[in-house]
């Protein structure tokens, strides 16, 4: 295997290739070479500064670092948008050619079977393939969707150089078996890129990524506001080993010894009893104010009226 070298990496990738017929395919891979050979060569990137590996449906570029790659994005960006829509002009439906791009930088090795091998290159194919980068292709109207890695956009789009607007490009974090990549998409982000339901999420400003690790509100819910405690209360759950007995009326007149709880009256089935053993009563959290009538200890059933005076109701 060679020793890693500084690449930039160009990759290309057809749109519903698989859906075609033979011919067809031919016909878009023709096309293909086409659009990447005119876009480089329009960039300033000749053969002798480039290594094309074909992937079927999909060109790997790995070009030479000292190529411009203002230039190529500035291409990317203004000429393959414009032969795209000049090949699909004069193309039938079922010959529609649309393009998902990547472009990225790092290190990459040749190995003794002229494989590629690099985690760079590994980043940028996931890249490519990422469900984000499909669903911008699918949304816009024109036939082509490009995402570019961290380092080609720290070291070339921020900086805004005409033909390359830094406020077109939106962070994203594309989920992938090596894990989250931090990436660039040229144009809108797709609805629905949030990380609900989807594994990349796209974030629109630069902001930072989603956690994937919480646990999601539900839709609608509003985060923050505080959550409420449910009030604490005991119902009668019968023992089946014992022998169901009438409840017995509990006479509010008869004492009570010191210490002792008064005897709990039955609750109606469905009721819930609740039981306070002095104090100030809490529902929710909440101290509960006003009035409270007969509930300085002991038990309370039926209709409770708290906040007001004089009876009536809340």
């Amino acid at each position: 295997m060679t020793d890693p070298v500084s690449r930039t990496i160009l990759l290309l990738d057809i749109e519903k290739y698989s859906d075609r017929d033979d011919v067809e395919q031919a016909y878009l891979r023709r096309m293909l070479y086409d659009i990447t050979d005119r876009a480089l060569e329009s960039a300033g990137i000749d053969e002798r500064l480039r290594l094309r590996a074909d992937r079927g449906d999909s060109v790997m570029e790995l070009i030479d670092a000292n190529a411009s790659v203002t230039a190529l994005l500035r291409t990317l960006l203004a000429e393959v948008p414009e032969l795209l829509r000049a090949v699909n002009r004069t193309a039938s439906s079922s010959a529609q050619i649309r393009l998902r791009g990547v472009v990225a930088t790092g290190y990459v090795a040749v190995d003794e079977h002229d494989g590629w091998v690099g985690s760079d290159l590994n980043h940028a194919c996931r890249l490519l393939d990422a469900r984000l980068l499909r669903a911008a292709l699918r949304e816009r109207p024109d036939d082509f969707a490009l995402c570019v890695s961290a380092g080609v956009h720290a070291g070339i789009v921020r900086h805004d150089h005409p033909g390359i607007p830094a406020q077109d490009f939106h962070a994203v974090t594309v989920d992938s078996k090596n894990g989250p990549l931090r990436a660039w998409l040229h144009g809108p982000v797709p609805h629905g890129a949030d990380g609900r339901g989807e594994d990349d999420h796209g974030e629109r400003g630069g902001a930072p990524a989603p956690d994937c690790s919480g646990e999601s509100p539900a839709p609608g819910a509003d985060v923050s506001a505080p959550r409420a405690e449910p009030a604490e209360a005991t119902t009668a759950v019968p023992d089946p080993h014992e022998p169901s007995r009438p409840a017995q009326p509990v006479d509010p007149a008869q004492p009570v010894e010191p210490g002792q709880r008064p005897a709990r009256p039955a609750a109606l089935p469905g009721n819930v009893v609740f039981d306070f053993g002095g104090g100030s009563p809490s529902f929710g959290g909440s101290l509960v104010s006003g009035d409270q009538h007969g509930v300085s200890g002991g038990h309370v059933t039926g209709d409770v009226h708290l906040g007001r005076s004089g009876g009536e109701p809340a």
